[in-house]
């Protein structure tokens, strides 16, 4: 209760009225009170009743006070405010979705990611601008060229952007979308001034419970298995790598896919490959199983495709093609682990290495299309020598039957690769790399190529 700043007024005044009547009321004034006396008093007495007045308007405001605080103390706590974390205070007032579903939780993530390289090639140079200048491309490596050159290169190309969202609806329904982006497209600059290059579409696709319907890896790819290279694919020579639009269903260890069917086709006499388009009647089946364990994982897939050609109008050529793939990564204690695929079939040759190696099919002298034979495999072992530091050391090959006869001498045999890195993380999401390469590629006719190269590595993830 806040302090009466009005007590002392009124001892003040009686003691001024007690003065006053004492002088009043001495020997021989009494009888002579003047007019101005009187007066005197009137006021004394009018003061008396202002501070009297405020003093009981005091009184009945601290009663009132006191009430109002009996009243307050008998109703119930108000809830606390929550207390929101430093930074993760909303940004905005309102969804940043507002035509999603309601409850639809969005997220974006990405990598800003730099790749620095130096190259040595034994027969000529990669040529600049080229995929085989950004990463390792077995099928790129010159061969029968005028000697030894050496060359460096830096890009951002890899660096990423994804975004998600998914809902669950009332009805317990899962929906879920993402769209991401990189910027391996062609070059909208030069590496002489801007080094701009245009997006290019990753995945795109959308879920419902257990389907999936777009753009994203192939069914016949066991991403769980892939190495942790430095470089952007690692073992090129061997891997199954591709994206593309499909119908997916999963339910369990089972995954069934309907996707995009494309051929490519070796023409005769060892001319540049032919991408045939989507001419065939039907999508590329794929079936993959796969057994989870704490020791880690197996996969087991099969394909099977049509292939067809059709060189001119009405004159189609098909053939079938159908390949099978094993896959897994074993845990050799709580450190290390062993990862694998080994994939063979006739007409798979699109579905290894970035289709950069072989073809599906060749053409024959009839002009007919036969499925090209081959397998492809790779291990590697990887070890974490602490929280901050792991490496790999891992081999990659594969090897093809072609029918020189159609094909010419002049075509690929076979790739192969070795590999070893390390990958500091000194931080949570950011990696710093180093990776040592030797790759080798060889024709029908038994010339050979080689590449040597020093892969470093910065990123970021987000």
């Amino acid at each position: 209760m806040k302090p009466n700043h009005h007590r002392p007024l009124r001892p003040r005044l009686l003691a001024l009225a007690t003065t006053t009547a004492l002088a009043l009321s001495a020997p021989g004034l009494a009888s002579a009170q003047t007019a101005k006396e009187q007066e005197l008093e009137a006021r004394i007495a009018q003061l008396e009743a202002q501070v009297q007045a405020l003093l009981s308007q005091q009184q009945q405001t601290a009663t009132e006070v006191q009430e109002v605080r009996t009243a307050q103390s008998a109703q119930p706590a108000a809830p606390a405010r929550a207390t929101v974390p430093a930074g993760s205070a909303p940004i905005q007032a309102t969804t940043i979705t507002p035509q999603a579903n309601p409850g639809t939780v969005f997220t974006v993530g990405g990598m800003i990611r730099m790749d620095a390289m130096a190259t040595k090639t034994t027969d000529g140079d990669i040529g600049k601008g080229t995929a085989g200048r950004d990463f390792y491309v077995p099928g790129a490596i010159p061969v029968g060229g005028d000697g030894p050159e050496t060359y460096s290169d830096a890009h951002m190309k890899f660096s990423r952007l994804w975004l998600d969202a998914s809902t669950t609806l009332d009805s317990g329904d899962r929906l879920g979308a993402r769209l991401e982006l990189d910027f391996f497209g062609g070059s909208l600059g030069n590496t002489a001034a801007t080094n701009t290059y245009g997006a290019t579409l990753r995945h795109a696709y959308v879920t419902w419970n257990n389907w999936l319907a777009g753009q994203t890896w192939s069914n016949f790819m066991d991403t769980a298995a892939l190495i942790d290279a430095v470089d952007f694919v690692g073992p090129t020579d061997a891997v199954v790598f591709v994206r593309q639009p499909q119908l997916r269903y999963t339910s369990g260890p089972w995954t069934v896919s309907l996707e995009s069917p494309e051929t490519t086709v070796q023409p005769l006499n060892g001319a540049p490959r032919v991408i045939a388009g989507d001419n065939s009647a039907m999508p590329d089946v794929i079936a993959r199983y796969t057994h989870k364990a704490d020791w880690g994982h197996f996969s087991v897939a099969g394909m099977a495709r049509q292939l067809k050609y059709e060189p001119v109008a009405g004159a189609d050529s098909t053939d079938t093609g159908f390949g099978a793939t094993v896959s897994g990564l074993v845990k050799m204690g709580d450190a290390t682990d062993l990862r694998y695929q080994l994939s063979g079939g006739e007409g798979i040759g699109r579905y290894i290495g970035l289709a950069t190696i072989q073809q599906d099919a060749m053409l024959d002298a009839n002009g007919d299309i036969d499925a090209l034979g081959g397998w492809a495999g790779y291990v590697g072992l990887r070890h974490v020598f602490n929280g901050r530091v792991r490496g790999n050391l891992y081999h990659a090959r594969s090897q093809w039957d072609n029918e020189t006869a159609w094909t010419g001498p002049g075509v690929t045999r076979k790739v192969q690769s070795w590999h070893a890195n390390l990958i500091w993380t000194p931080y949570p999401k950011l990696d710093l790399g180093v990776e040592a390469i030797w790759g080798e590629r060889t024709l029908e006719s038994g010339v050979d190529g080689e590449l040597i190269r020093l892969h470093t590595m910065a990123r970021y993830t987000f």
